[in-house]
């Protein structure tokens, strides 16, 4: 870190100068546009006008990785917000990685193949970060992973095979979703420009909204866990008392208001709504253990499929209130009944 000091150039002007590696390595001259915008309640942000309108490409040369790394490398690009992904191999590209580029393709939002060759692959990235707002998207990727939550839960009440395959038939969705938050999330940290186009007036929420996005992606893993306890079960349920499924449910909805109500307080900066997230969370207490406390003896393996869908719905409400710390932080960290800053 370096200090500047700060020159008067007119009656209400001042200035500083622009550290002349950083300039460089911005490719900033005489002349040149440069982005000013106050972060928060303080601090600037200086963005070089090239960092706005350069298409970001990514050359992943298959030849250095299996099917499957050339599948985790595209996504990984996407996240870091490329535009332009090519894929190519000094020879011509095999099936494998020719499968693995349309397969991470089916996975990725806005994401498209735009030339093909034999020994390459290029794909596009239309995905458009003012097109989205990440309040938006957490609210849609927590109603995906509750609505498969409680299609899972139906059906294993129910018996109803179809209806577990549609709750796993939206765990892709669900990753689709989780995926675009990281790339919003990414460019918008490399970028503060963008972070108002997401949704956002500054950077900050930024590091806690990707630990929300992934707490609410391993929920909806949670629930796509039960959808195939489902399919696994002989008869497509579990071998309890209607009372006990009953029981199973009531904790559903529980956890589904608490999961809800945590993702409300992250968007809304709601200091009171994290209290009443706590609230719910307390109210279920050991409701895993109560439940099974009470189970009458069951063979063994009925016995952990119950368990395992009551440790799902448990580690949720766990996830929910991870969500619910992080929005208490957020909503200290601006004015509000409950805190003034000076």
């Amino acid at each position: 870190m370096e200090t500047r000091k700060v020159q008067r150039l007119g009656p209400s002007t001042l200035a500083m100068t622009l550290p002349a590696e950083w300039a460089r390595e911005q490719n900033v001259e005489k002349g040149d546009e440069v982005t000013v915008r106050e972060s928060g309640k303080g601090p600037l942000t200086v963005t070089p006008e090239s960092a706005h309108g350069e298409d970001s490409e990514a050359t992943i040369h298959a030849e250095n990785f299996g099917a499957d790394a050339v599948e985790r490398a595209i996504v990984g690009q996407y996240v870091l917000g490329r535009r332009i992904i090519h894929v190519e191999s000094e020879d011509a590209l095999d099936s494998q990685h020719i499968n693995a580029v349309y397969q991470a393709e089916t996975q990725l939002m806005g994401l498209g193949v735009v030339e093909e060759t034999p020994e390459r692959i290029t794909i596009r990235c239309s995905v458009d970060p003012e097109d989205f707002d990440l309040d938006n998207l957490l609210e849609r990727l927590e109603n995906t992973g509750s609505t498969m939550r409680g299609e899972a839960v139906k059906a294993l009440a129910h018996g109803n095979a179809d209806l577990a395959q549609r709750a796993l038939n939206r765990e892709r969705q669900a990753n689709k979703i989780f995926v675009l938050c990281l790339r919003l999330i990414f460019t918008a940290f490399q970028n503060p420009t963008l972070a108002r186009a997401v949704g956002l007036d500054d950077g900050f929420p930024l590091v806690g909204y990707r630990s929300v996005a992934k707490n609410l992606e391993l929920t909806a893993d949670n629930a796509e866990d039960i959808a195939e306890i489902v399919l696994e079960t002989d008869g497509h349920s579990l071998d309890v008392e209607q009372a006990t499924m009953r029981r199973i449910r009531e904790f559903t909805d529980q956890v589904d208001e608490i999961t809800a109500k945590a993702v409300e307080a992250v968007v809304t900066r709601n200091y009171d709504a994290t209290i009443e997230a706590r609230e719910l969370f307390a109210e279920i207490g050991d409701r895993e253990g109560d439940i099974l406390a009470d189970l009458p003896e069951l063979e063994n393996e009925d016995l952990l499929e119950v368990r395992e869908v009551l440790v799902s719905l448990q580690q949720t409400a766990q996830y929910a209130m991870r969500n619910a710390e992080i929005a208490a932080n957020l909503a200290l960290n601006e004015q509000s009944d409950h805190t003034t800053l000076n």
